[in-house]
């Protein structure tokens, strides 16, 4: 399967690093292509300028590999922490630019913007990793769980790609070295059971 991977951590350090080296190492094992960006690691910038809004609007050069990849991609993977509810803005500006008209979602025609969009992504799935300091209980019950709603309702089903799945993992500040070594577990098993393997790999 074409797999397209996209990391939002400036700390190479981070357990959203770890996380996504151990996606990485699960998805070569089983033989899968996959399309890493490193957000940060790329400088990518995330400013949507006001001459690439419009739905014929070229794509930006600096754009071109990212539309092309998430075209194709037979899955997605996001893998970022949570930061007030919301992804770090370097991955709102990559949704903002990349999951764009034409490429994630198009309108009918006759219709002005106003209505639903028919999704255009070809993903089978869409995983999404976050990590945070805040426990799932208060997450879901004070603030609503935003991120769910973000990328689920918000994102993934409007382009089309209905199968999703998304883990967090917390508290990070106070985790063990044993914890995080169980989550990294969860992780790969996680994308196992999404990415079947295209030929038989090797153990990483």
């Amino acid at each position: 399967m074409r797999i397209s991977v996209v990391l939002a951590h400036p700390d190479p350090n981070s357990f959203n690093h770890a996380i996504a080296q151990a996606i990485l190492c699960e998805l070569d094992a089983a033989k899968h292509e996959v399309f890493f960006h490193d957000l940060y690691a790329e400088n990518f910038d995330p400013i949507l300028r006001a001459e690439e809004i419009p739905s014929n609007a070229p794509i930006p050069t600096d754009l071109v590999t990212h539309c092309r990849e998430i075209s194709v991609a037979e899955g997605i993977v996001v893998i970022h922490p949570n930061w007030w509810g919301q992804p770090p803005a370097i991955l709102k500006g990559w949704v903002d630019r990349v999951i764009r008209p034409r490429v994630a979602y198009r309108f009918e025609d006759g219709d002005s913007g106003e209505g639903i969009p028919v999704g255009l992504l070809e993903a089978k799935f869409a995983l999404v990793f976050n990590t945070s300091n805040t426990s799932t209980q208060r997450e879901v019950s004070v603030f609503g769980d935003p991120l769910q709603s973000l990328w689920k309702q918000c994102i993934f089903d409007l382009c089309g790609v209905t199968t999703f799945h998304r883990e967090m993992f917390n508290v990070i500040v106070t985790s063990t070295a044993t914890q995080r070594e169980s989550w990294l577990l969860t992780t790969r098993e996680i994308v196992k059971r999404f990415a079947q393997p295209s030929k038989q790999g090797v153990t990483c």
